[in-house]
């Protein structure tokens, strides 16, 4: 899912009140259940993470070819480490499931290696949609405890506590420029009462941004279960836009919660735009002898710099060099040379060689390039 500016998009041309301008209710709200039930959930309820990063990344090659999208660096660590950096640490946190497929490998090794905590991993050997690696990921947590679901390619600030101790179902959402590249949803005092995924003519401009808060999650287990069966030859997309429209039909109340920090990566202009942003949050002042460093830059601490311009917004990878160079708003990828170089704008992949003279370049992992 791509954002066109980046970040929090401009509003829209599209006018309508914003019935979303109430934030969540307390922890203690009662909420009514899909069969009117009235339930209540503590602050600390547990709830599971479910994370899905299956997909291929077709938007974010060459990288992609030999990198999964969640392990792409962006501001000094994997997308995917910003992501559960956020969530490790949350009151009433159970286990966290990551859906898995091309190159999960890779995947599982990094989050063995750097989190100590209870993560499991769900292989997802057949790309049929969001709505189908979640419901993977349900069928493998076989619990009926509340799930908060956010995408492997998206970095939110938001208040998680928050989002989940309210004990409503909720549906994370932004405001964007045009609508009908996404899921869109119309709603009423503040509740979702009907999705559509890339309508030619949108209900409202608040899209879909890939984060859900389920607490009534036997229905949508039974939602997505139906839709996986009815879908084509068993072998159809399965979206989870269609399975929140069933579970609002079957009488589940879905809260609209506007998300202020969207940070999509899911191409390469998204990725840079959430690399500038990430780096403005974090800073980064570094002073390398005979270079100049114009922060906000991340260096880390096993690269090497010489005799160079970095900055603003560049990350440069463990084990990289960077020598006579100028580069800014770049991402330079672990173990990568660039020598002799004017970059901006720029995705250097892991292991790349580059001498010479360039200004954009988006070269994927163990290229060599000479330019003159």
């Amino acid at each position: 899912m791509n954002n066109p500016s980046g970040g929090v998009a401009p509003k829209q041309p599209f006018r309508h009140r914003n019935p979303l301008s109430t934030t969540i209710r307390s922890a203690h709200t009662a909420v009514a259940g899909p069969r009117g039930a009235q339930r209540r959930k503590g602050r600390n309820a547990m709830f599971h993470v479910i994370i899905p990063a299956a997909g291929v990344g077709t938007r974010l090659r060459p990288h992609t070819h030999t990198t999964p999208k969640a392990l792409l660096p962006v501001a000094g660590r994997p997308i995917l480490g910003h992501i559960l950096d956020r969530l490790v640490d949350l009151p009433g946190l159970g286990s966290i499931y990551v859906v898995v497929g091309f190159l999960g490998d890779q995947i599982k090794a990094y989050v063995r290696e750097t989190y100590k905590r209870d993560v499991r991993f769900v292989d997802q050997f057949e790309l049929r949609g969001l709505g189908f690696a979640v419901h993977l990921a349900l069928a493998e947590m076989k619990s009926d405890d509340p799930v908060l679901v956010i995408l492997g390619d998206t970095i939110l600030d938001l208040d998680w506590s928050a989002f989940m101790s309210a004990g409503e179902d909720a549906l994370g959402l932004v405001e964007v420029d045009d609508p009908r590249r996404f899921g869109v949803v119309e709603w009423e005092g503040g509740f979702v009462k009907r999705l559509v995924e890339k309508p030619a003519a949108p209900p409202s401009n608040w899209a879909v941004v890939g984060l859900y808060g389920i607490h009534s999650t036997a229905l949508l287990r039974r939602c997505l279960d139906d839709l996986v069966a009815g879908s084509t030859g068993g072998s159809g997309e399965v979206q989870m836009t269609d399975a929140l429209q069933l579970f609002v039909q079957r009488g589940g109340r879905l809260r609209g919660v506007p998300v202020a920090g969207w940070y999509d990566c899911g191409n390469l202009e998204t990725l840079l735009k959430t690399n500038r942003h990430l780096l403005d949050v974090q800073g980064g002042r570094h002073e390398v002898e005979g270079s100049l460093v114009v922060p906000p830059v991340y260096i880390a601490p096993s690269a090497r710099v010489q005799g160079s311009v970095l900055g603003p917004h560049v990350s440069i990878g463990r084990g990289a060099q960077v020598t006579d160079s100028v580069i800014r708003d770049s991402i330079i990828a672990d173990g990568a040379r660039v020598s002799h170089c004017v970059l901006s704008d720029s995705v250097v992949g892991a292991g790349t060689v580059v001498e010479g003279t360039a200004r954009r370049l988006n070269v994927g992992e163990g290229s060599e390039i000479g330019l003159s």
